[in-house]
C-alpha cells in the first residue's frame, strides 16, 4: 500500500517532468531550424523540397495532398519563418507552463501535419503520444507553471459542476419569475 502512495505522489513531478521534456524538444526544433544552414541558406527551398516530396509520397491522403499544393507550395516562404518561430516559442511556453493547453493543442496540429505529409517515424510518434498524454494527466501539468502562478490554468478547464447545475430543469420559483 505505501508503494502506491510514494508512486501515486510522484505522478505530478512525472507529469512536470514529461511537459518541460517535451518542451525542450520543441524548443530545439525550432532553434536547429534557426541555426542550420539548410533552411534560411535559401529561404524556402528545404520547405519546397520536402513538400514536393510529400507530394509523390502514395502515404499522403489526397486531402493533403491537395492543401499542400494550394495552401503551402503558395506560401511556402511565409510557412519557412513561421515555423521555426512557432516551435521556439511553444518550447518556451511548455518548458515555463505559460499557455499549456493551447500549446499542447497547438504541437498536436503541428504533429498531425508532420504526420499527413507521410513523415512517420519513431520519434514523431512518441511526441504525439507525449502530447496525448499531457491532455490526458492535465491536472499534474500546472505544478510549477505560470499557468498557476498567474491563475490562468482556470481558463482552460471545465467545471462539471457548473455545468450540471446550469443544466438542471428550473425550479418552481424560477419558472415564475422567468415569463414576466
Amino acid at each position: 500500500m505505501r508503494f502506491f502512495k510514494v508512486v501515486g505522489g510522484a505522478i505530478p513531478s512525472l507529469i512536470v517532468l514529461m511537459r518541460v521534456l517535451f518542451g525542450v524538444g520543441w524548443l530545439l526544433a525550432g532553434v536547429t531550424k534557426l541555426i542550420e544552414n539548410s533552411w534560411y541558406k535559401e529561404p524556402g527551398v528545404f520547405l519546397s523540397e520536402y513538400l514536393l516530396d510529400s507530394l509523390q509520397n502514395p502515404n499522403v491522403p489526397t486531402f493533403y495532398k491537395i492543401f499542400v499544393e494550394n495552401v503551402v507550395l503558395e506560401q511556402v516562404l511565409i510557412f519557412n519563418y513561421v515555423i521555426p518561430i512557432t516551435q521556439i516559442m511553444l518550447g518556451i511556453f511548455l518548458i515555463v507552463g505559460l499557455f499549456t493547453i493551447p500549446s499542447i493543442l497547438v504541437c498536436l496540429f503541428m504533429h498531425i501535419n508532420f504526420i499527413l505529409s507521410g513523415n512517420i517515424n519513431v520519434i514523431s510518434l512518441f511526441l504525439y503520444t507525449n502530447a496525448f498524454s499531457l491532455i490526458i494527466f492535465r491536472r499534474y501539468i500546472y505544478h510549477f507553471s505560470l499557468d498557476k502562478y498567474f491563475n490562468l490554468y482556470t481558463f482552460f478547464s471545465v467545471n462539471l459542476n457548473n455545468i450540471r447545475q446550469n443544466d438542471s430543469p428550473p425550479s418552481k420559483k424560477e419558472s415564475l419569475f422567468s415569463n414576466s
